[in-house]
C-alpha cells in the first residue's frame, strides 16, 4: 500500500490531507483513484485512509482506522558519521534510516579527508534528506528520519553527550557492544569515524567525557560498513531485529 508523510496540521478527527507535491505523484505517477486504500504517517502513527478527493493540489482521505507504527524501534538512536570520501554518505544514510536510525548528523572530524564548507555541504543537504524520506518510504518507517547540518567535532562530541548511552566506535579497541547495558526506552548515540578513523586525542575527549569506546571485532571495518554493523547490533541488543 502506498505510504506518505504529512504534518500533523493536515489531520484532523476524520480525514488527512495529502498536499503536492505527493498529490500530483498519487494521481498521476501512480493514477490511483477515488476508493483506494492509501497509508499515511505523522509521528510515529499510521493512519489507514481511503481517498475521497484527488486534485494536483490536494488529496483527501477519510481515516479508517489508526496505529502505532510497529516498525519503529524501541529506541531513539542518533548516528554521528564522519565525512566520508565521494558519495559514501548517501549510502550510509540510506542504510542507517532502514535499520531504525532517528537522526544522521554528519561530522567534521580531524581525518576527514573530504573537508567540506558549511555552505557546500549545505547545498547536499537536500539530496540526503531526500534519501532519508525515500528510505523511510521503502521500509516503512513511522518517522522521516533528519539529516542535520555539518557539525564540528565539538559540536558532535556536545551533542553526543546527551544521550543516555553515547558511544564511539574506534578501531583502537573497546569494550564489547554487548557490554554497554544498553536499555529499551532510551537515547543511544553512535559516532563511527571516517576513511582514517579518529585522532587518538578526539577519543581520549569524548571517554573523558563519560562516551564508552567499544570495538566491533578484530577486523576493521570499512567507513561505510562500520555504522551498518553498529546499527545492527544496537537494534539487536536492544530487542528490535
Amino acid at each position: 500500500m502506498p505510504r506518505f508523510f504529512v504534518p500533523s496540521t493536515n489531520i484532523d478527527d476524520k480525514t488527512v490531507k495529502i498536499t503536492a507535491p505527493d498529490a500530483v505523484h498519487i494521481g498521476r505517477s501512480l493514477r490511483m483513484r477515488l476508493g483506494d486504500d492509501i497509508t499515511v504517517c505523522c509521528q510515529a502513527v499510521e493512519y489507514y485512509c481511503n481517498i475521497l478527493t484527488i486534485s494536483d493540489d490536494e488529496v483527501v482521505c477519510r481515516i479508517v482506522s489508526k496505529k502505532r507504527c510497529e516498525s519503529e524501534p524501541n529506541i531513539d538512536l542518533t548516528l554521528f558519521q564522519a565525512i566520508p570520501k565521494g558519495d559514501k554518505l548517501d549510502m550510509i544514510v540510506q542504510k542507517a534510516v532502514e535499520l531504525g536510525a532517528g537522526r544522521i548528523c554528519p561530522v567534521l572530524t580531524a581525518r576527514c579527508v573530504s573537508r567540506p564548507d558549511k555552505k557546500s555541504f549545505d547545498k547536499k543537504l537536500e539530496r540526503l534528506n531526500r534519501i532519508a524520506l525515500e528510505a523511510a518510504k521503502q521500509s516503512g518507517r513511522g518517522i522521516i528520519p533528519r539529516v542535520s547540518e555539518l557539525l564540528s567535532f565539538d559540536q558532535a562530541a556536545s551533542e553526543l553527550g546527551k544521550c543516555d548511552f553515547p558511544l564511539i566506535c574506534y578501531e583502537g579497541g573497546g569494550i564489547n557492544l554487548s557490554q554497554a547495558g544498553l536499555k529499551e526506552n532510551s537515547s543511544i548515540g553512535v559516532f563511527i569515524g571516517s576513511e582514517g578513523g579518529f585522532d587518538p586525542r578526539e577519543v581520549e575527549i569524548c571517554t573523558q567525557n563519560g562516551v564508552a569506546a567499544v570495538g566491533l571485532g578484530k577486523r576493521i571495518l570499512r567507513c561505510e560498513t562500520a555504522p551498518i554493523t553498529a546499527i545492527s547490533i544496537i537494534m539487536n541488543l536492544t530487542g528490535n531485529i
